[in-house]
């Protein structure tokens, strides 16, 4: 079995806002439910399905110092600062995008079989330096026809029949290639191309594009015809005397003032390759007979057919090479208040930040190792109790309260009793560790009494007391009992039919998880949102009482099944 390493993870406030925000179809009556089953009082169970998406580690979770929340990946707003091509670095603007699609333009391009890139090289070889020339001659430039090459598997285009004339521009030639225009310029008559004969709309973007244009034409002259108002014209009802006319309908004397309906003309359907229509291929006999003679290998994969741009390519010799996908760096605002709490530097090649606001920065980090390490294997045994060391370490450089809540006994079908020794204490402020040097080397030997406690020299963890302190951080004890996994003995939770649950151990059920409720009180500067530029030279040196509450799940260890 895999060595378990602990691990805490911290739950984003913005599930229980969307958790109340969604109604649910099936559930009873306002009436009907107990007080007890609000979502205040219901302890955190990171067990729940709803748990997978919203329990992070606390180097992938941002801060907001304006509304002094946490920030996740899912409830943060995005902005797009830069979009870019990965290859070239090159970057795009947003105007093109419409245009031009989210893949570069400039000639970057990925192989079809491997995703390596692909270069422009020419089929014809350079003259050697060995042959004779005349002196002093200038170097002949290799000439065309040109080819896309991958230098990983050796495949180029040449094999599905694509050459280019000119080594620049080979975006536009190959969408010139592929939706059928100029395309017998380097095909000859014995290569199987994907490239059609005739000027033909073939693949399903050139054929939408030719449809479109069709019905845009029909419609234009059906509506130069008609008039602007032949909807109601038709009818008889753009007339003066709409009103007498209506009022004929219902009094029954159709026969007088209503003039006869014009004839609506009809929209003629596409019906040819020029218009875009296609007749459906039923014949599957020349793809056979490819199958047959190519084999496996000559078919196309999963994974390079959902790389492709177009769909439809069934063998190797319909892959087309594939312009490179844009990248884009993007900047993330709070969702209350709309503070930036990151944004990347618009650059491309530079991989700074202008403003990275991230919650291992701005709360206390946890960490959780074993009092006493265990000299056989790192499983838990059933029933034995364990005690735990908790680590908080404060980042900034204020003074913080920590409040903690656990309950008794973990959520599921085994649960573990739980016991938190020192639930309420304060974490010192974090100094600056080459100013203060001096002062951390001369307080050493008093920090070494302020260990274990106060003043006490006790090895023995206490209740309401805790176990270890430093500069800025500070060590709890927490005491679990682990439950027995044992599924043929009845467990205190009953399942849905009134019984025990008795089913066989479920994936990571022997993991000891608890939830812990974190409550973090502090004094901090004003911020400058909240003051307004009037009054911030007035209130430079004021504070205010600040406060974080959230969930995290500790995990432990597994716990034993003998």
């Amino acid at each position: 079995m895999a060595s378990f390493a602990p691990y805490t993870y911290i739950q984003c406030p913005c599930v229980d806002l969307t958790s109340r925000s969604r109604p649910v179809d099936d559930a009873p009556s306002p009436t009907s439910q107990d007080s007890h089953d609000d979502d205040d009082d219901r302890a955190f169970d990171p067990r729940a399905p709803r748990s997978n998406y919203s329990l992070y580690p606390i180097e992938y979770l941002l801060y907001c110092d304006v509304c002094s929340q946490i920030r996740c990946p899912r409830c943060v707003a995005e902005e797009l600062a830069t979009i870019y091509c990965p290859n070239c670095l090159f970057e795009v603007g947003s105007s093109s995008l419409k245009t031009e699609g989210n893949r570069c333009t400039r000639s970057c391009f990925q192989c079809p079989i491997c995703i390596g890139p692909l270069a422009v090289q020419s089929l014809e070889s350079a003259p050697e330096p060995s042959l004779l020339s005349a002196e002093r001659a200038s170097p002949v430039p290799p000439s065309g026809p040109w080819i896309l090459a991958c230098s990983y598997c050796n495949w180029n285009s040449s094999e599905i029949g694509v050459k280019f004339d000119k080594p620049q521009g080979i975006f536009s030639q190959l969408q010139k290639l592929r939706h059928g225009e100029d395309h017998s310029k380097h095909t000859t008559p014995g290569d199987i191309s994907p490239t059609k004969s005739g000027h033909e709309a073939d693949t399903p973007k050139a054929r939408f594009a030719a449809l479109k244009a069709f019905y845009n034409a029909q419609n234009n002259l059906n509506s130069t015809n008609t008039g602007g108002l032949a909807g109601i014209g038709d009818f008889g009802f753009n007339s003066p005397g709409a009103l007498s006319r209506i009022m004929n309908l219902y009094s029954g004397n159709t026969a007088s003032g209503l003039k006869p309906k014009a004839k609506s003309s009809m929209m003629r359907e596409a019906d040819s390759a020029g218009e875009g229509f296609r007749v459906a291929d039923l014949d599957d006999s020349t793809a056979i007979s490819k199958l047959r003679r190519d084999g496996w290998e000559g078919t196309v994969a999963s994974d390079q057919a959902k790389s492709q741009v177009e769909e439809g390519a069934r063998f190797a010799d319909e892959l087309w090479p594939i312009p490179y996908l844009l990248r884009t760096k993007r900047s993330k605002r709070c969702p209350v208040c709309r503070h930036i709490i990151s944004k990347p530097e618009s650059k491309v090649s530079n991989t700074r930040w202008r403003i990275r606001l991230v919650a291992n920065n701005n709360i206390p980090s946890i960490t959780i190792k074993p009092l006493n390490p265990p000299i056989t294997s790192g499983l838990l045994k059933p029933l034995q109790p364990v005690q735990y060391l908790l680590t908080f370490k404060n980042p900034i450089f204020d003074e913080i309260k920590v409040t903690l809540a656990t309950p008794a006994t973990t959520p599921g079908r085994f649960a573990s009793k739980v016991t938190v020794l020192c639930p309420q204490f304060t974490i010192d402020a974090n100094t600056d560790t080459d100013m203060y040097l001096d002062d951390v080397l001369k307080d050493g030997d008093k920090d070494g009494r302020r260990r274990r406690g106060d003043e006490g020299t006790t090895h023995q963890a206490e209740a309401g007391k805790i176990w270890e302190r430093g500069r800025n951080w500070v060590s709890i004890v927490v005491e679990v009992v682990p439950a027995s996994l044992r599924v043929e003995e009845p467990s205190g939770l009953l399942g849905d039919e009134g019984g025990p649950d008795l089913s066989p151990l479920k994936e990571d059920e022997d993991v000891l998880e608890i939830p812990m409720f974190v409550r973090l009180e502090w004094e901090g500067d004003v911020s400058q949102d909240q003051v307004g530029s009037t009054t911030a030279g007035k209130e430079k040196d004021s504070r205010e009482k600040k406060e974080l509450a959230y969930w995290c799940a500790i995990g432990i260890g597994r716990i034993s099944q003998e």
